[in-house]
């Protein structure tokens, strides 16, 4: 099992990863409130701004200040530079 830094020393399971979208347009905001409304949001931003939104196989929708290509980066293999972690704070 792979799991994937989203930052904060935060981890999800990449096997269980569908998509990593941006969350600015109004479908994903839409998404992001009914997970929140129905108790299967996560937010792991740790009060910051959300820059991901990580969507999961169980429903759950996983919110990141880190950026999509970030994360992206992360799946695929690539550490992102720890100073990109440090821009988010």
């Amino acid at each position: 099992m792979k799991l994937i830094n989203i930052g904060f020393g935060n981890l999800v399971s990449a096997g269980r990863l569908i998509a990593i979208v941006s969350p600015e347009s109004a479908p994903i905001k839409r998404l992001v409130q009914e997970a929140r409304d129905k108790g299967t949001l996560i937010d792991a931003t740790f009060g910051r701004r959300t820059r991901a939104v990580l969507i999961m196989d169980s429903d759950h929708v996983v919110l990141s200040a880190l950026q999509t290509e970030t994360v992206a980066g992360r799946l695929g293999g690539k550490e992102a530079d720890p100073a990109e972690e440090e821009e988010a704070t």
